[in-house]
């Protein structure tokens, strides 16, 4: 949907998973995008290398998982600081990190966002902004492409830890400096131990060497006893002398594709939205990527961005939607950023801390602490600060099996339009004329739940509710636990809430 005087209804500074993951929830929200990346082709640089369980969820609501699984390698174990985890299967369909590399994640998510209409300007890069009221100027250029501005209604920083849209509006980056450097690279390692596992710590530091495709390994070392300074070239000759620092041997390293380097500096934005302008991903938090969190924190905000913003652009829902951006997200960013320092520390080279992991390790044989630490990583016990007494609402819906007037299905099919759904399992229609004047707005449903209990992470076992209605990112905005009681005053008050006022007439 175009606007007068603009070019585009949001620009999108970067095509990373974030940006891309971004681009295509607009697109299906009916918001006109345009992405603009410094880089003039994709990198192909492997970067990060997981995607967790909500994540998982969140590609099969709309439709595309299939392609990620295609190209990955699901692991039935994952871990915290290097110490194992395991996954239960009750919690989600999805319930074990999948291997793949950041490099295939964006050709996949790029292919999708083209699908959709997603335009992407390559070796384009934002170099100024400016806002008013009516919208956002955004100036850009480029090695190969001449300065230019581009008029949006908004503009979204998803261009990574240095991003330079968060510097040019002035939000605050607040948090810790680095303690430790880091070294990461894929290459060939003809001479590592066929029983290697894992993480590996030595009184110099600890180094992991992970198959990701066959032939090669992604190596990283850490070091905690000198921080990189930022000018400091990366070079394979550097991981190859730090591996030998730390393990004692190079494992005869050959053949890199790709070295870069990362530390423990673990930054937020102080706000996710100033005026006009929003980040999302890396441009809004940096961690130390323990666990491999990042990547999937960075979709999950766009996600929980894409509808809102697309619903605020078309003129369906109030300018203040986009408050519950920062409200819902920050203190997930906040959460990441504790267990990722906590992750740090439990890394260190030395007896205190070999003493640690040891009783660490030792408390997490019980399930409850598994579970938490497990859930730190997966985010599926994320709970949004949403109105209402149900157990379900602010949380992710579960992915329960449905019996619908066509057949067989599941709650997480009925997201991959990207719209709201009202979803009645009484078989009554009460709750749909309480919806009717969002009809245009809300995919309303009737089904019947094949289970009477839902798994629900971290609260277990819960009856199957009557009714719910679900945003488009998965989150349930309210919930009926009866068919018969009354539904209209909680139902309309969330409608208005999320999906903006019923047309009037």
């Amino acid at each position: 949907m175009g606007h007068t005087g603009t070019d585009t209804d949001v620009v999108i500074a970067g095509a990373g998973p974030t940006g891309l993951m971004l681009a295509c929830e607009l697109r299906l929200a009916g918001a006109d995008v345009i992405v603009v990346e410094r880089l003039a082709q994709r990198s192909g640089e492997s970067r990060a290398g997981g995607i967790h369980s909500r994540t998982l969820e969140v590609l099969d609501q709309r439709g595309i998982l299939d392609r990620f699984l295609d190209e990955g390698q699901l692991q039935p174990v994952g871990h915290f600081s290097g110490l194992y985890l395991d996954f239960d299967e009750s919690e989600s369909r999805h319930p074990y990190p999948l291997m793949i590399l950041q490099s295939a994640i964006e050709r996949l998510l790029e292919e999708w966002a083209a699908e959709l209409g997603v335009q992407v300007r390559r070796g384009c890069e934002v170099s100024g902004i400016g806002q008013d009221e009516n919208g956002v100027s955004v100036e850009t250029g480029g090695e190969h492409e001449a300065p230019a501005t581009l008029r949006a209604r908004y503009l979204v920083g998803c261009d990574g830890g240095r991003s330079t849209v968060r510097r040019l509006a002035g939000i605050g980056f607040p948090g810790t400096e680095a303690t430790m450097t880091a070294l990461i690279g894929d290459v060939e390692l003809p001479d590592l131990p066929e029983d290697y596992v894992w993480v590996r710590r030595t009184p110099a530091g600890d180094y992991s060497a992970i198959a990701f495709e066959p032939g090669w390994h992604r190596v990283i070392t850490s070091e905690f006893d000198r921080v990189a300074d930022r000018e400091e070239s990366v070079t394979f000759e550097r991981l190859r002398e730090s591996l030998i620092r730390v393990a004692g041997t190079d494992f005869g390293m050959r053949n890199p594709r790709w070295v870069s380097r990362f530390n423990d500096a673990a930054r937020q934005a102080d706000r996710y939205r100033k005026g006009r302008v929003l980040l999302a991903g890396d441009a809004a938090h940096i961690h130390f990527p323990a666990g491999g969190q990042g990547l999937n924190m960075g979709v999950q905000d766009a996600v929980n961005l894409g509808w809102k913003l697309g619903s605020v652009v078309r003129g369906l829902a109030p300018e203040s939607l986009l408050d519950s951006y920062h409200a819902e997200r920050h203190p997930v960013g906040e959460r990441v950023l504790h267990n990722t320092r906590a992750q740090s520390a439990l890394v260190r080279p030395g007896p205190q801390t070999d003493a640690l992991r040891e009783v660490f390790g030792s408390l997490m044989v019980f399930d409850e602490v598994n579970q938490y630490l497990r859930h730190l990583l997966t985010a599926l016990d994320i709970r949004y600060p949403v109105d209402g007494d149900h157990p379900l609402t602010g949380r992710r819906v579960p992915d329960a099996d449905l019996k619908g007037a066509d057949g067989a299905t599941r709650v997480h099919e009925l997201l991959h339009a990207g719209r709201p759904v009202l979803l009645d399992l009484t078989g009554g229609a009460r709750t749909a004329a309480a919806a009717a004047g969002w009809a245009g707005r809300v995919d309303v449903v009737e089904a019947r739940s094949e289970d009477d209990t839902w798994i629900v992470p971290a609260l277990g076992e819960i009856p199957a509710p009557a009714a719910l209605l679900i945003r488009p990112d998965g989150h349930v905005a309210w919930a009926a636990e009866d068919g018969t009681a009354p539904v209209t005053g909680g139902l309309r008050a969330a409608l208005e809430t999320w999906f903006g006022p019923a047309p009037r007439g």
